[in-house]
């Protein structure tokens, strides 16, 4: 039995004007202290749900290194995602880092603070900048050579480019620094401990980027058409042009001889909207120092994705927030992503008959049943699934909910269908939409299985990143459905999508998809793609 305690009028008017007072701040007291602990424990409660660290069992549960890939010299609230979006959100990644890549990153965060923005090396490496010495070649450089990235095109070019440098820094012991004039600092944490791989906004060949194309005096391409660079004839920089479209010239870049003349240019300035990681396996010397960090080939863009983008803890609430709100509680999800290449974009019917004939196909969604199918009943205790379709039209998303919502299926299943935004057209170099594009990539790399549209760099970036191997979606030629609709890649990494003709050292016109074994062409187009060896 509950008793209730009050204070009668009576009582009150009998007690003194000082009891009165003390029995008033005593109330307030209580109040306000009560006050403080349910705005502290609501606070709490938001952290936990935005941020799973806080959990001290979570803390000991996984791996949040991820088998000593990340560097432990983080303050971890600055950048929730970096040490706990790995075992919190996805299963364990079957692929392990090689403990030589883990030694060679370590090996390079120090080499970056040594010689990163700020650092006397630095100001000395730029002051060189400014002098135009055609026998550079004969001056030290010091342990400092740099590689600057300029960001150009969407988000998911940017990010597989980005990969792509630090790969080649890493393999030639050079400091990767990245384009400050674009919004990466709001998508993304700074990757390396105690220093800073953003660009300084002063950095003086930087103030007219329009000029790195191809007919720039400095680009390497360029150069080697007209035959104005050699071993005795070295400048202070080279511009490299990794575009689309590259010329044979500028290709030959990946090339071992090409690259014992380059390594002795202490700045490296590069323009890039492909993954070009498929050629450096051409060359003989990078071939036998992939394999060593990269025992496991098609790993090069996972591993390296885990470790280089760490969403900011703007950009990573959206991922929690919309994670435990629409897929947590699902015992599978299943990614869609659409991509759709035409003037026009928007919605197409045979590209929704494409998806449903895809998914339905390789089992992936249930299909509907028949009038004398439905009649049957489904004893089975049905399954959870959630579908994150991420796409710029709304349509698609609403005409599965549609599909699946009006009627059971064959299995059984509760089918729930979401998409997080539908902005119509891609807005390039908006902090807001690559904020949610950012978003999305990391949300599809959370789900259990993903179809992605063929050429989506977009997609490329969400299934290797979450360990996946995707089916692709093919290209429809026309207004029809492709048959078969889509194919299973044997490969998560993403696809070069304009290599070059032929390797390094073969001949002219040699097919590069068969110069080795484990670079072969992409599924979904006439692109590079690394493969392990069958």
């Amino acid at each position: 039995m509950y008793h209730k305690f009050e204070i009668s009028g009576e009582v009150i008017k009998a007690l003194g004007l000082k009891t009165k007072i003390l029995i008033t701040v005593i109330v307030f007291s209580c109040l306000l202290i009560l006050s403080v602990m349910l705005l502290s424990f609501s606070n709490n409660f938001n952290n936990q749900l935005l941020d799973p660290s806080i959990n001290d069992e979570f803390e000991t549960s996984g791996d949040k290194l991820i088998g000593e890939l990340l560097t432990a010299d983080f303050d971890q609230g600055s950048c929730v995602s970096r040490y706990r979006k790995t075992f919190w959100y996805r299963k364990p990644s079957p692929y392990k880092p090689s403990e030589y890549l883990v030694s060679k990153l370590r090996s390079y965060e120090k080499l970056h603070k040594r010689c990163g923005p700020g650092t006397k090396a630095y100001k000395k490496g730029t002051k060189n900048l400014s002098r135009d010495n055609k026998n550079y070649a004969n001056e030290s450089v010091g342990e400092c050579r740099y590689v600057v990235w300029i960001a150009d095109y969407g988000l998911g070019n940017r990010m597989l480019t980005l990969a792509s440098v630090f790969l080649y820094a890493l393999l030639t012991d050079r400091i990767i620094l990245i384009d400050n004039g674009k919004d990466l600092g709001d998508l993304l944490c700074e990757p390396f401990p105690g220093t800073s791989w953003l660009l300084p906004l002063d950095f003086p060949l930087m103030k007219y980027t329009y000029r790195y194309n191809k007919e720039y005096s400095r680009c390497y391409g360029t150069m080697l058409e007209k035959r104005a660079i050699n071993s005795t004839s070295i400048p202070p920089h080279l511009y490299l042009h990794i575009l689309h479209d590259s010329r044979d010239s500028d290709k030959m870049f990946f090339c071992q001889k090409d690259q014992s003349l380059i390594n002795k240019v202490p700045w490296l300035i590069v323009r890039a909207n492909v993954y070009f990681v498929p050629s450096l396996w051409f060359n003989p010397t990078f071939q036998n120092e992939l394999t060593k960090l990269f025992p496991q080939k098609e790993t090069v863009f996972h591993h390296l994705a885990r470790y280089l983008f760490h969403p900011t803890n703007q950009v990573w609430s959206i991922v929690t927030r919309y994670y435990h709100d629409h897929l947590s509680k699902a015992e599978e999800r299943l990614g869609i992503q659409i991509r759709v290449f035409r003037d026009q974009g928007g919605y197409y019917q045979n590209v929704m008959d494409q998806i449903v004939s895809c998914t339905q196909r390789e089992k992936l969604l249930p299909e509907l049943p028949t009038q004398e199918e439905a009649k049957v009943n489904i004893s089975n205790i049905p399954k959870r699934k959630a579908v994150l379709v991420t796409s710029l039209s709304p349509e698609y998303s609403k005409k599965l909910k549609n599909m699946f919502s009006e009627r059971s299926n064959l299995t059984g299943e509760i089918i729930k269908v979401y998409q997080p935004s539908g902005e119509r057209y891609q807005q390039t170099d908006s902090k807001i939409h690559d904020q949610k594009a950012l978003a999305e990539m990391y949300l599809l790399s959370l789900t259990d299985n993903i179809v992605t549209s063929a050429r989506s760099t977009f997609g490329y970036v969400a299934y290797s990143l979450g360990g996946l191997k995707p089916w692709l979606l093919y290209m429809p030629n026309d207004r029809t459905v492709p048959d078969p609709p889509c194919v299973r890649s044997k490969s998560m990494e993403p696809c070069f999508l304009t290599p070059p003709s032929h390797g390094c050292e073969a001949e002219w016109g040699t097919n590069s998809g068969k110069i080795v074994p484990f670079v072969r062409h992409c599924e979904d187009i006439y692109g590079l793609k690394v493969y392990d060896e069958l």
